[in-house]
């Protein structure tokens, strides 16, 4: 489908548009004073996505908005983990604009315990949970598989959105992100789960400007997950764009004690709270990227910062 053809999340406000919800976009760009770069010839900006919507906050906007406005009204339908900050985005946005929503849930041991606070979120904002096996959550993707879920949960005809939101539509929707930093940096670096943001980020950046992925996830898998997303969003690899792999703490959402004393240290130098799953492992990468060498003297480093801490 041309890009013509998709849904534009910024136009005009309808009954269920998300435009209707009043995102701060373009996010704001913020300049941080930070000897760590600073010594070594580099600038650092901050692209503020978990400005654009207090609820909504960062990419999950730029993937939600799109998908919202295909879904017209329809129920959605979405999957992740119990602690994913997909699915808290998904219900709240179906609160505010009055879409049921339905979050399917991996791992079907979890239905008998009590909800943790995320889930508790989803469900408090209206979300109607489902939780399945986790080797038919691996499944999800095959169409057998889904359309089993969909009979299950009463929602034939909805609007399915993937795990973390990555799909043609979300990946077009990030390209924004991309436009908005023409001419502000050389390098923009961002955090990946599924790798959609990536994908149209990279897409959205003007010749001369690359960006650069950190995967939250073990497994060095990522690459072709965003390739083949590029791939169906425009027929092909766009953008300049690359991945490191060393910077995921043991994988989603796992953390230690380096990373969360390296956000405390960050909050403490620029009063800035740290999302500890995403956007701490992007700048503790970053400032030790920094350290290696990795960029010329000269170079403007964007890191986007893609949410806030939960709970807040």
């Amino acid at each position: 489908m041309p890009s013509s053809a998709v849904p534009d999340p910024t136009g005009p406000a309808t009954p269920t548009g998300p435009a209707a919800l009043s995102p701060v976009l373009p996010s704001p760009v913020q300049e941080l004073s930070d000897e760590r770069f600073g010594r070594r010839g580099l600038r650092l900006l901050l692209k503020r996505d978990d400005l654009i919507h207090p609820e909504l906050t960062g990419n999950k906007w730029r993937k939600l908005a799109p998908n919202l406005r295909a879904a017209a009204g329809r129920t959605i339908v979405t999957f992740g983990g119990a602690w994913s900050n997909h699915l808290r985005a998904t219900a709240a946005a179906g609160r505010l604009l009055g879409v049921p929503t339905v979050g399917v849930v991996r791992g079907q041991e979890l239905a008998d315990r009590p909800l943790n606070d995320s889930l508790a979120r989803c469900a408090a904002d209206g979300m109607r949970l489902h939780f399945v096996e986790r080797s038919a959550y691996r499944r999800k993707a095959e169409p057998a598989t889904l359309a089993a879920v969909l009979r299950a949960v009463g929602a034939e005809d909805a609007h399915v959105v993937p795990e973390g939101g990555s799909n043609t539509l979300a990946v077009r929707g990030c390209t924004a992100l991309g436009a908005e930093l023409a001419g502000r940096a050389g390098v923009v670096g961002v955090a990946c789960g599924t790798g959609g943001t990536l994908a149209g980020l990279a897409a959205g950046l003007p010749d001369g400007c690359r960006a650069l992925g950190i995967p939250v996830l073990k497994g060095g898998f990522l690459a072709a997950e965003v390739l083949g997303l590029q791939e169906r969003a425009f027929g092909g690899r766009r953008g300049a764009w690359s991945l490191d792999d060393r910077f995921h703490f043991g994988g989603y959402a796992r953390t230690t004690p380096e990373l969360h004393a390296f956000a405390d240290d960050f909050t403490h130098r620029h009063g800035l709270p740290v999302e500890r799953l995403y956007v701490a492992k992007l700048l503790y990468a970053l400032v030790t990227l920094a350290e290696e060498g990795a960029f010329a003297r000269g170079t403007t480093i964007a890191a986007v910062v893609t949410g806030r801490p939960f709970p807040p």
